[in-house]
């Protein structure tokens, strides 16, 4: 599993990948410490992140959705991403919470898809 694959997983449920940062090569770079393999993706739903900004202007703060793919073992890797529901809770505004839970199910699926090796 790689980035790259995380990255067409998220594609499947309308997602783009608007920032993408190798945590592993910048912490090697900026303070020359060895890391694992760690990848922050920042995935966007341009539809969803529209809805939202329309129902909250300050959910901006909140975006775009942080989903990690790292290795967790010798041979494995993690991926997982942020909770948009409990993230929005921040906020108080129903409606929000509403729209969160569908990226919260996008994401999901995604990922579900990415570790049933779909992709």
């Amino acid at each position: 599993m790689t980035p790259a694959r995380a990255e067409a997983a998220l594609k499947t449920e309308g997602f783009g990948v608007i920032s993408w940062i190798d945590i592993q090569q910048t912490l090697k770079s900026k303070i020359d410490v060895d890391f694992r393999p760690y990848t922050i993706l920042g995935a966007c739903n341009p539809t969803l992140a529209h809805e939202a900004l329309q129902l909250e202007d300050k959910v901006g703060l909140m975006l775009p959705c942080n989903v990690i793919v790292q290795q967790s073992g010798s041979d494995e890797v993690e991926v997982a991403a942020i909770d948009p529901v409990a993230s929005m809770q921040a906020i108080s505004n129903p409606e929000l919470v509403k729209a969160a839970s569908t990226v919260r199910e996008k994401l999901a699926r995604a990922i579900d898809r990415l570790r049933q090796s779909e992709i």
